[in-house]
């Protein structure tokens, strides 16, 4: 059977308002989170979902909730937690300024003090970014591309086991993780440089076939825009 899966990427957090890192460290909503997260709900609240699933992460179960509740044609029991789509971990960078953060890892790669994130990707390419992240680390706890990969790879898996009789569910998961995921798994991206990262709240669509293929078809879709 082939399940169509809507990825959801969990409401604005007090560390991303703070500016700091938010991989496996974990932040409560705003209240602009939950109020962004309100019109993302209502936006699929006559879509049917025969499951819905999130990371384990805090923010997450927050956000999957909000869009059970707020759902009108599904009838979801317990929440399931797969942590296998935690955000990246950042190791030692956890709940760190965002943008000294970039300039670290910038400096650790030749590039002098850049904190624009996109045009270090951009330069460095995903592989040698999410490398130098790891060098950068004084603890070198910080996931690398194959470390990364391996569990992005995992975390379909997991989810093709679990839905394989569900027609239509409904995930929530993180920003960095989304857009890895479409990085590999979107046609329109070209699998090496960097793309948008999503909004909080946004809607990315995408097909598990059968033999456990994945492809993204929509991403980063706003809830007015759905």
């Amino acid at each position: 059977m082939t399940t169509e899966v809507y990825l959801i990427r969990h409401g604005e957090t007090m560390f991303n308002q703070l500016n700091k890192v938010q991989g496996w460290a974990d932040s409560p909503l705003t209240i602009k989170g939950i109020n962004d997260l309100k019109k993302t709900a209502e936006a699929l609240s006559q879509i049917h979902f025969d499951n819905m699933y999130s990371s384990d992460l805090k923010r997450a179960i927050d956000t999957v909730h909000l869009m059970k509740n707020a759902n009108e044609v599904s009838e979801i029991g317990k929440i399931k937690k797969l942590p296998e789509f935690r955000e990246v971990f950042f190791g030692s960078f956890e709940g760190d300024d965002i943008d000294q953060t970039w300039e670290c890892i910038s400096q650790k790669a030749g590039l002098g003090k850049e904190r624009d994130v996109q045009k270090i990707i951009n330069q460095l390419g995903l592989y040698k970014f999410r490398e130098a992240t790891k060098a950068a680390d004084p603890r070198h706890l910080a996931e690398n591309y194959d470390e990364l990969n391996t569990r992005m790879i995992r975390a379909i898996k997991k989810l093709r086991e679990e839905t394989v009789n569900e027609n239509r569910v409904l995930l929530v998961s993180h920003g960095d993780f989304i857009k890895t995921l479409a990085i590999k798994y979107w046609n329109k991206s070209d699998g090496i440089h960097d793309i948008a990262f999503p909004d909080n709240g946004s809607i990315t669509r995408g097909i598990l076939s059968d033999d456990g293929k994945f492809e993204i078809v929509d991403y980063n879709i706003k809830a007015e825009d759905f």
